[in-house]
């Protein structure tokens, strides 16, 4: 009797944790792939911005024109396009017999009716110099649009290929109000996926979208468990709960810790791979705030640190070091520019010259009874920037400069970029197809760290002023010398200091196939990944 009541509890238990749990009832079906992220993946809503998860977002939405190998512009929801001989108008023919996942066509009027309600809300889009250049749209008939612009803005088509916010809502999605930025009624896109069922805390479950005009997925569902950290997914891959780790690498903010990756690389029963570079990360500077107001202490900080040794010991190989903000394989960025190098003897000259004296037995310089110190900011909880933060107090230590780590919460750190509230802090460029000419253009925001870290600048009026000037440009040669201005300006000030340039990484089963890096730093492309 004792026997056959721990069975009917056992059985009974089980359906309970399915019921409450289907995930586990998809695990290791070929159906179904099962992934991992760090938060729900969020509304949704095309138009808006956190907590929608960007990778999701892309899921779901879709552009007009999308970014493709080496820059080029694809035809994607617009088959083709053209663009006047002065560069204000644009003519797209959408793509015909396209649905959105309710089955509701995509035609010219639901395009206009999504630029509305960005244009509704373009003080929320500010940093994205595209909105503000938008003039006016018009439908030309069913398949047909038109977008007519205040000045000839060079990167129109690559902006129309982010996945913020200039993607397409269905008209069903739309609220009463119709202002899409406060919310949505659904996420209904004409993507290769549709959400379906969220569990906060739990899983975001994604079906494929039987509509779909491209290639259609091969597996029916995308179970994503929420893992908060990259140690828990680890085991999670580990256990085969997920099929896939791909993402950043790095604790905190990234999939799953380098240290890790690098493990499961050398594993001959796995499959992994790092990604060619796709941003920068990188560290912002304070010009205006003491002691970084001096350009003597910028660049002996860009001297004084053993960047190499970050690179190799650190980022274990997996991300290369980056001496410049861009890459030099993004447009407008080989420009040759000197790399700062790891000299001590140099950096500690600089600080001498600027009058940073260091006296018998102390261990930090001073100039007029001030001492050489200033505040390192980081995520607390991101064990890689916590490693490169103590690694710059080290090196930088026997220079005789001082370094206050300051670890805090997410948004305590992202008001310290707004406010510049900071001496040093972490950042990342955003890749392509942002960079640089959207990067650059952020840097004319207050709200941005990039800002906050150039505004002690003597010429950073003309550095905003060449910005925007590069932006409107139809000359090609002016383009190029004005990007050439900026950014070798920007080198020459070190107001920034490049750590490497990030890849993204992918580990799996071979069982799974497929599997292959996004376009870009944020696109996942699920819908090519099958389980053989």
């Amino acid at each position: 009797m004792a026997r056959v009541f721990r069975l009917y509890f056992v059985a009974t238990f089980v359906l309970l944790v399915l019921a409450v749990c289907p995930g586990l009832l998809q695990a290791g079906q070929k159906d179904t792939l099962n992934y991992s992220w760090s938060t729900n993946v969020g509304p949704l809503n095309p138009h808006a911005y956190s907590p929608s998860q960007m990778f999701a977002q892309a899921m779901v939405y879709e552009p007009l024109v999308a970014y493709g190998e080496g820059g080029k512009i694809l035809p994607w929801l617009a088959e083709s396009w053209t663009v006047s001989p002065d560069g204000k108008t644009y003519v797209f023919t959408l793509r015909k017999g396209v649905l959105f996942s309710d089955g509701t066509p995509f035609d010219a009027k639901a395009v206009k009716m999504n630029f509305d309600a960005v244009l509704k809300n373009a003080q929320r889009h500010g940093w994205l110099e595209f909105i503000a250049q938008i003039d006016s749209t018009k439908v030309l008939d069913s398949h047909t649009f038109q977008l007519n612009l205040k000045h000839a803005y060079y990167p129109t088509l690559q902006e129309l290929c982010l996945i913020r916010p200039m993607r397409f809502l269905s008209p069903s999605g739309f609220p009463d109000s119709g202002d899409t930025f406060k919310e949505i009624k659904a996420p209904i896109g004409t993507g290769p996926w549709k959400l379906v069922e969220t569990r906060k805390g739990e899983y975001d479950l994604f079906e494929a979208n039987e509509h779909y005009w491209g290639t259609k997925p091969r597996f029916k569902r995308l179970l994503i468990k929420v893992i908060p950290d990259s140690d828990g997914r680890a085991i999670a891959f580990d256990t085969g709960e997920i099929d896939l780790i791909y993402g950043s690498g790095g604790h905190g903010s990234g999939q799953i810790g380098l240290d890790t990756y690098a493990r499961y690389a050398a594993r001959k029963d796995l499959v992994a791979d790092a990604s060619e570079p796709l941003a920068t990360r990188v560290m912002a500077i304070n010009s205006k705030r003491f002691p970084t107001n001096d350009i003597a202490v910028r660049k002996a900080i860009l001297h004084g640190v053993n960047k190499a040794a970050i690179v190799k010991h650190i980022f274990l190989g997996v991300e290369p070091p980056a001496d410049t903000l861009f890459s030099p394989k993004m447009p407008y960025c080989n420009l040759g520019l000197a790399p700062y190098s790891f000299d001590a003897a140099k950096a500690g000259a600089l600080l001498d010259a600027a009058g940073w004296k260091r006296a018998d037995g102390a261990d930090y310089r001073t100039k007029d009874g001030k001492e050489l110190a200033f505040d390192l900011c980081f995520v607390g909880n991101d064990s890689l920037q916590k490693s490169v933060a103590e690694v710059m107090q080290g090196d930088l230590k026997r220079i005789g400069v001082k370094v206050r780590l300051v670890g805090e919460e997410k948004d305590s750190f992202l008001t310290r970029q707004k406010n510049g509230e900071f001496g040093m802090i972490f950042g990342d460029t955003w890749g392509t197809p942002y960079d640089p000419h959207s990067f650059c253009s952020s840097m004319r925001k207050p709200s941005h760290a990039d800002y906050q870290a150039q505004v002690g600048l003597p010429m950073k009026e003309k550095i905003d002023r060449a910005i925007g000037e590069a932006l409107i440009s139809v000359d090609e040669k002016e383009r190029q010398d004005l990007y050439r201005y900026i950014l070798t300006t920007l080198h020459e000030q070190a107001v920034y200091f490049p750590l490497s340039y990030m890849t993204n990484i992918y580990v799996h089963r071979p069982e799974l196939k497929g599997v292959e890096f996004g376009r870009t730093k944020y696109e996942i492309p699920f819908e090519k990944m099958y389980m053989d």
